[in-house]
Formats: C-alpha cells, sequence, structure tokens
C-alpha cells in the first residue's frame, strides 16, 4: 500500500501533468519540491502506474467536458503524420496514446529505421523545420530526437511532435503488452480502432 507521502506526491504530479503539460519523471521531482520535500528517497516516489491513476481521476473530476474532444484532435494529428511516414514503421506512444492527453501535451511517435538520417531526408523533402535533439533509448544508448511543430485544424493552434529514432531491430518488442494488457505504443491500425471507437 502506498505510504500518505507517495499518495500525495502522486496527487500532486497529476496536476501539473495536467494542467502545465509535464512529462511524469519532471513532475513528480517538481510535486516533491512544492510539498517542502526537496530529497524524496526513491521509495517514496510513485510509481507511474499509480501517476497515470491520478491522472485520470483529475481528467475526469475537472476536464471532462474538454479533454476527450482534445485528445481526439491530438490523436488525429498522430494518425495524419502516421500516415505520412508509413515507410519509418511509425508507432504513437506516451498521453496520446494512452489517452490521458490534453491539448498542453505533444504528440511522440516511435520511428523505427536502420539510418535516423532517412526520417531527417523526408522531413526536409516535406519542407518541414525541425530541431535535433538527443535522449537515453533502448540499452541506455542515445537516440536522436526531431521535433517539430504542426498545426492542428480542431484545437486552433499549432501541437509540438517528437519523432524518437530507433532502430529497426527494435520494432521487435514495441508492441508487447504489460501485466494488464495495455501497451506502451501502438501502429496505425491500432490507432486507428481507437479513434473508431471514439465520439467524432
Amino acid at each position: 500500500m502506498a505510504s500518505s507521502l507517495t499518495a500525495e506526491l502522486a496527487s500532486a504530479a497529476a496536476r501539473l501533468i495536467v494542467e502545465e503539460g509535464m512529462e511524469y519523471g519532471p513532475a513528480k521531482r517538481r510535486a516533491a519540491r512544492v510539498l517542502g520535500r526537496g530529497s524524496v528517497r526513491s521509495a517514496e516516489l510513485p510509481d507511474n502506474d499509480t501517476v497515470e491513476q491520478e491522472v485520470r481521476a483529475y481528467l475526469a473530476l475537472f476536464c471532462a467536458d474538454t479533454q476527450p474532444a482534445e485528445l481526439r484532435a491530438l490523436r488525429d494529428v498522430a494518425a495524419t503524420w502516421m500516415e505520412r511516414l508509413q515507410a519509418f514503421r511509425p508507432h504513437l506512444t506516451g498521453a496520446v496514446w494512452r489517452g490521458t492527453a490534453t491539448r498542453l501535451n505533444s504528440v511522440h511517435l516511435q520511428l523505427f529505421c536502420d539510418d535516423a538520417k532517412e526520417a531527417e531526408i523526408e522531413l526536409l523533402n516535406r519542407r518541414v523545420d525541425f530541431d535535433v535533439g538527443s535522449i537515453d533509448g533502448p540499452r541506455h544508448r542515445p537516440i536522436d530526437v526531431l521535433s517539430f511543430i504542426t498545426p492542428s485544424e480542431a484545437l486552433g493552434e499549432p501541437v509540438t511532435l517528437h519523432l524518437s529514432i530507433l532502430d529497426f531491430d527494435d520494432l521487435r518488442g514495441a508492441l508487447k503488452a504489460d501485466t494488464r494488457g495495455r501497451t506502451e505504443r501502438g501502429d496505425l491500425p491500432a490507432l486507428r480502432r481507437l479513434l473508431a471507437e471514439e465520439p467524432a
């Protein structure tokens, strides 16, 4: 059973994730500072599943009238770019895939290709102005992340897309489900099934 501090941190982190569009890790660390707990033992930090439960509860309580439409708009943006980048076997991940995103969230796609430069060339050919960054990827190796903004007519504002470039070999484990049968990412057919289940 989670301690009262862990539960308090999960609740505070969830509020930051929804209200400010923060990622889980930074939100948990900020929550600790907000609660005056500058140094929290790792055992006291809530895991991501606990935080996600709090995020869903917060959305249901405070954002039920706006979040579903915002989520659909982000998923539509994701589907558009997954269609455009089909050659790179795109998979949607993060809050947009899990169903907890609001207009403050970015769209995170993972591309699987033998050469990261191929994706860059594709974006250049499409005249997309993008930035190149890096994050820690599978097996603790750095991977390239291509970031750019794209319009969303439904939201009436631009959306940020992050394309993480993974090796083709990493695709094999991409759809592995967790103990609850949930996957961390989904391909275009899986996203289309989700969109078909949602009210337009």
